[in-house]
């Protein structure tokens, strides 16, 4: 197998957003496979820290916006000088300052991911339809049938990899259930409803909507919210569940990085999206960890669980529903424990980071081979 040159780039750094987590893993888990890989992104003392300890380089980039021509000239000569093979971009802003390094000389099969099922717009129409992108990577077929259809793009051009999860890093074996819960002050005895993602349309008022039902049946349920986007935001959340009757039964933060000990804390972990998802990055995780999990029937979500097989699966903003998911699940604990058995094989057998590397490192070097004999 031919190692190749590969830049994996993105304009955040911060690694409780899904996206940094997964372009990491993928440059860590290539470098690991015998590739020379970079890491492109603004200047970042964790991130340096953790491509030093993955064996991989990290050159900053400012990647201030789309139209950054001073990342873009940068980059282009980065290119050159080190003969890339492949660039990956993870983002819109790293998308267009790789594309536009290719009108600067930069020869390198190009690699644009998409994550969301947002369609595109006119400006990304232009970016993705380009001749000089070899192929966009979509977390979800569902991803990918919203891409070709809103981009007008050819089938064979857009693929599907889904991401994956570290399961040294998931595994209930190396969580602390109990750390959560002591910090944030939730009776051990507490029934744990959790759900990560605090953007509207993530869902989360729907998800508190439904929880007077949800305490109605389950006294001891306790609701955590995770992922506030300021300060505002979490007080925000705590009054209006205090306006519901919900004091006490609401816990509220903001980003954390031990996500793995904050599931581990939940007896039921819920992704009620209703727009904009791909597939859940905290349900993958919840499922490695063996918890029992409900999702909207949103984007990717369908793909990863199997309604009543390894989770449950109830319409998007549909509250009375969503309401009696969870409650079957806190009720009827045999049934939840037979989901999240299935679930967490599900996650091992076929999301796991092992398996999305070995995919990508494949499509990589089709990609490659394709640029260099001009058989697309």
């Amino acid at each position: 197998m031919e190692a190749l040159t590969i830049v994996e780039m993105l304009e955040k750094t911060g690694f409780v957003t899904g996206s940094v987590v997964q372009m990491f893993e993928a440059a860590a888990g290539l470098a690991s496979r015998g590739h020379t890989v970079t890491v492109v992104t603004p200047a970042s003392e964790e991130m340096a820290a953790r491509c030093a300890a993955a064996g991989v380089e990290h050159v900053p980039l400012a990647l201030r916006h789309e139209f950054d021509v001073p990342s873009i000239v940068r980059f282009a000569r980065l290119a050159r000088e080190r003969a890339v093979d492949l660039v990956h971009v993870h983002k819109g802003v790293a998308h267009a300052v790789a594309w536009g390094a290719t009108f600067l000389g930069g020869r390198y099969g190009l690699i644009v991911n998409r994550g969301v099922s947002f369609p595109l717009d006119t400006w990304n129409r232009i970016k993705y339809r380009s001749r000089r992108v070899g192929r966009i990577v979509t977390v979800a077929e569902s991803i990918r049938q919203v891409v070709i259809t809103s981009g007008r793009i050819r089938p064979d051009k857009v693929s599907v990899v889904y991401a994956g999860v570290d399961l040294a890093r998931f595994d209930p074996d190396r969580t602390d259930p109990g750390a959560v819960r002591a910090e944030l002050g939730i009776a051990p005895e507490a029934r744990v409803v959790g759900h990560v993602g605090m953007r509207d349309w993530k869902g989360w008022k729907e998800l508190l909507r439904a929880f007077p039902a949800i305490r109605a049946d389950h006294p001891e349920a306790h609701l955590l919210l995770v992922a506030c986007t300021s300060e505002s935001q979490r007080g925000g959340v705590l009054e209006l569940a205090r306006e519901m009757g919900l004091a006490g039964a609401v816990s509220a933060t903001m980003a954390r990085t031990d996500i793995p000990d904050v599931l581990a804390a939940c007896d039921v972990v819920v992704d009620p999206s209703w727009a904009g998802t791909g597939i859940t990055g905290t349900v993958r995780e919840a499922m490695a960890l063996g918890k029992p999990v409900v999702v909207t029937a949103v984007a990717g979500n369908p793909e990863l669980v199997e309604d009543g097989v390894c989770g449950l699966v109830v319409p998007a903003r549909d509250v009375p529903t969503l309401a009696a998911a969870v409650t079957r699940l806190l009720r009827d604990r045999e049934f939840a424990a037979g989901l999240a058995a299935a679930g967490r094989e599900r996650v091992r057998s076929h999301f796991s980071t092992e398996a999305r590397v070995a995919r990508l490192e494949a499509l990589y070097l089709r990609v490659v081979h394709e640029r260099r004999t001009g058989s697309r």
